[in-house]
């Protein structure tokens, strides 16, 4: 498995304060060479839901210890009935049985979700045989916002040339309105600096600073306009640069942004991303990784009071192994 130098990076301030992640598919050889690298490095504590017997063989068969790693398969598990009676408790208002709790608790997402809730976990990875909404939906129903005033949206940190950027809206919301765009780059700016980069924030468009019009400038303008303001009455004040509209190449070109925004603080320098839509994001992340190799980690999930992150479900091992070393450090308080 080849580690990038940015990834060597993630692993490492991962093991400074080692949390427990729990990868509920198990049943995966990705997830379970992931895991292994995760343990050599001594990165994060594992829990792995599945067949005890069947990830023990496979370990053993490649000559692997499983020091910092742990097996749980939810049918058995003692702590099956804590878990649906929480579960039943966070949902009854919602219509949810007791029944219906005990059976959905028996859902491996639901399961690894349950256990951060109980507090014998840090975060949860999951989305390698699992639609993103099989992995977000019982994050949102039982993890639940950090942010009550604010959407739950994601990002992905993207490498190119190893440089870091950060990448949002790329998987949860399809067509952002301006709120939902503001506070898109509010929870990407706290992202980038639990990174340890300074946000500089560039609200993406077709348009920069007027060059261009219709309805989707309009809404970056105003979004931009409400993310600055929030930015103002917030704990980012000082810590992040906000600016837009900006046409891509404005916002990472230092010579055209002389030219199109010369006052900006932002333009020529942005490291955050935020795309007026899904489709425009999704598929920009997806042609750099293809075409020219970036680094794609993510998406993770913002705005939630603990983390889980979702997986492509092409992923590869070394992927994997980034998003838990990002869930690991996102969870450090």
């Amino acid at each position: 498995m080849e580690i990038s130098k940015f990834l060597n990076s993630l692993l490492d301030r991962a093991s400074k304060d080692k949390k427990t992640i729990v990868l509920p598919e198990g049943e995966d050889e990705r997830i379970l060479q992931a895991a292994h690298v995760i343990s050599e490095r001594k990165a994060a504590n594992i829990i792995i839901l599945g067949n005890e017997e069947e990830i023990k063989a496979y370990f053993a068969k490649n000559n692997w210890n499983m020091d910092d790693i742990s097996i749980i398969k939810p049918e058995t598990s003692t702590k099956l009935e804590e878990y649906a009676n929480l579960l039943y408790e966070l949902r009854k208002a919602k219509g949810m049985t007791l029944e219906d709790a005990r059976k959905m608790a028996l859902n491996y997402n639901y399961f690894g979700t349950l256990m951060i809730k109980a507090g014998d976990a840090d975060g949860m990875v999951s989305g390698a045989n699992h639609s993103t909404a099989d992995t977000v939906r019982p994050a949102l129903q039982i993890i639940k916002s950090a942010h009550k005033d604010r959407s739950v949206s994601s990002a992905l940190i993207l490498v190119a040339n190893d440089k870091p950027y950060i990448f949002s809206d790329c998987a949860i919301i399809i067509n952002p309105n301006e709120q939902e765009l503001a506070d898109m780059a509010l929870a990407s700016a706290e992202t980038a600096l639990k990174f340890g980069l300074v946000p500089k924030v560039a609200m993406l468009s077709y348009s920069t600073r007027g060059s261009g019009s219709g309805g989707m400038v309009d809404k970056v303008r105003n979004a931009t306009k409400l993310a600055q303001d929030m930015l103002e009455n917030s704990n980012l004040k000082g810590k992040a640069l906000i600016d837009g509209e900006l046409q891509a190449d404005a916002a990472l070109d230092s010579v055209v942004a002389k030219k199109k925004a010369p006052d900006s603080q932002v333009a020529g320098n942005a490291n955050v991303m935020i795309f007026p839509c899904l489709e425009v994001g999704n598929i920009s992340y997806k042609l750099l990784q293809r075409l020219y190799g970036a680094e794609a980690y993510g998406p993770m999930l913002q705005g939630l009071n603990a983390p889980v992150n979702d997986l492509s479900r092409g992923a590869l091992a070394e992927d994997i192994v980034g998003m838990i070393a990002i869930t690991a450090i996102q969870a450090v308080k």
